[in-house]
């Protein structure tokens, strides 16, 4: 049995090796023939040009790197991600709709009796042990102007607290939440943390050096996507060095391969998980394992739900959530045309027809992550033309392209919205200042940047003080004015009757209840 599960991925090209533990042993002259031949075949044997010159470690690491591969597969993807095969109704413009009402419900619109319904059902689910977090977190904050993975990155709150530990608290709040309401002990959320290959050693570092930020090790698992080698112009794998290919990440689709490659699922079906929750790191905002949503989404018994901002105007360059050719999709600011963008709500003619903006926050129910291998197959690969310093060949140099000299192939995690049927779909509208403030810009850009994610934690924290009847006063520019509320005092507002009628003076931190 697990011999022919080896093999589907294998065949699906859903195994991935690592360049971590002890060096493997240099080939067999048997091992390297048949690795060559089969990239012989598959018109890539030039990726051993250089296998003679190498060391017995640098040949070892080749040949695993290259043995992780099915070249038959890399040149089917690439043909496909470059030369699409044409749709059966090429001539027909796609027919886009907003999701049936049926699928969707809007916090800013819902009766406060069914938000109280979710939430409650979904601590519920929590206290059973029956929900799990995936955070993706495979990317470096290069443009923040840091190496480090942006998950370890401090948006300069008055706690300095980096992204990763605003996250971890906000599971832990969960779970005592669950405890409070349940009156059991010791509700864990396990939390799988998927990194790149840049990232994982730095993030298990950080997690370890900050003792996993109050949460039980044994509920932490970080575990890494998958890569896929860089293609030139003309479909040929690029190597990197003489002795090391050029890879790239899969993509934040990955993590569909990534779930299978390293165990995570049948580590959730073992800890009896139904219900999980996906997020993007950057979002200092994110309401992690949301008792709301994951109340919502099992309520309506779907496979997949996805938040979604209400868009601020027909130009805001942001990904919808939509109903194509019948179909839950994503479709970009780019692929649509003005008309589509400024139509209007024919029932709520004050808003925009098409306003839910993807901000990559999912829910998945376990029984379809139990499907993976049926459909993941079907999911399309997307081409990024990049400048990729490679070796020459002929001349054994390597070579720092002026102009995109290659492609880097990736998924979307969104791509498999389409393949999944209506009515297992669904979406929910939260408020963006409440939820969704992305980190993607270095600081001083004046937006998606630290300045304006620290800005959004501090506006929050003065709403909900103010909501309970404190008072903020500041002596400081507007700008820098609010209050950051610990996720350990509060996870959404709640439990905050403390601060009534106390003046508090900004910028400031409320880290307990005294």
């Amino acid at each position: 049995m697990a011999s022919a599960f080896n093999n589907l991925l294998d065949k699906l090209h859903l195994t991935s090796k690592e360049d971590d533990g002890p060096p493997a042993k240099e080939p067999t002259d048997e091992e390297l023939n048949e690795l060559k031949e089969k990239y012989t075949k598959a018109g890539q044997e030039h990726a051993f040009t250089f296998y003679d010159e190498l060391s017995v470690p640098e040949k070892a690491s080749l040949f695993e790197r290259l043995q992780s591969f099915n070249p038959n597969y890399i040149n089917e993807i690439t043909e496909k991600a470059l030369h699409p095969a044409p749709s059966s109704n090429k001539n027909e413009e796609a027919t886009l709709e907003p999701l049936p009402e049926t699928a969707t419900a809007s916090i800013l619109e819902s009766k406060e009796e069914d938000i109280q319904s979710w939430y409650t059902s979904g601590l519920e689910l929590v206290s059973k042990g029956q929900v799990a977090v995936v955070l993706m977190a495979g990317g470096q904050g290069t443009r923040l102007g840091s190496s480090d993975p942006k998950g370890c990155f401090n948006i300069g709150l008055p706690s300095q607290k980096p992204l990763f530990q605003i996250q971890a608290e906000r599971i832990w709040k969960v779970q005592q939440l669950a405890e409070r309401d349940s009156g059991k002990k010791d509700i864990a959320i396990p939390w799988y943390v998927m990194t790149s290959g840049p990232t994982r050693q730095p993030t298990e570092k950080f997690f370890e050096e900050h003792n996993y930020f109050g949460l039980r090790k044994d509920n932490v698992s970080i575990f890494e996507q998958g890569v896929l080698p860089c293609i030139s112009n003309d479909g040929k794998i690029l190597l990197e060095s003489k002795a090391k290919v050029a890879v790239a990440p899969d993509g934040n689709g990955g993590i569909y391969q990534a779930l299978l490659t390293s165990n995570v699922r049948t580590e959730m079906r073992k800890r009896g998980i139904q219900h999980i929750h996906a997020y993007c790191v950057d979002n200092c905002l994110v309401k992690v394992a949301d008792p709301v949503f994951i109340g919502f989404a099992a309520a309506k018994e779907v496979d997949i739900a996805t938040k979604v901002v209400r868009k601020r105007n027909s130009k805001e360059p942001v990904g919808l959530i939509v109903q194509k050719n019948g179909k839950p999709d994503v479709v970009e600011y780019s692929e649509i045309d003005d008309a589509t963008a400024e139509a209007k709500d024919s029932s709520k003619p004050d808003l925009l027809k098409f306003r839910a903006a993807n901000i990559v926050n999912h829910y998945y129910s376990f029984r379809f992550l139990e499907t993976i291998e049926d459909w993941v197959h079907q999911l399309p690969h997307h081409v990024a033309r990049k400048k990729i310093p490679c070796v020459d060949i002929e001349k054994g140099e390597t070579v720092k392209p002026s102009a995109p000299n290659g492609i880097k192939l990736e998924q979307f995690v969104f791509d498999v919205f389409p393949l999944t049927p209506l009515e297992k779909f669904a979406c929910m509208e939260v408020k963006r200042e409440e939820e969704f403030s992305p980190l993607k810009n270095a600081k001083g850009t004046g937006e998606d940047d630290p300045d304006t994610s620290k800005q959004d934690i501090l506006n929050q924290g003065r709403r909900w003080v103010q909501n309970v009847g404190g008072i903020v006063e500041s002596e400081v520019a507007p700008e820098e004015t609010g209050v950051e509320v610990s996720p350990l005092v509060s996870y959404g507002g709640e439990g905050l009757e403390f601060l009534q009628t106390r003046t508090i003076k900004a910028p400031a931190v409320i880290e307990k209840e005294d």
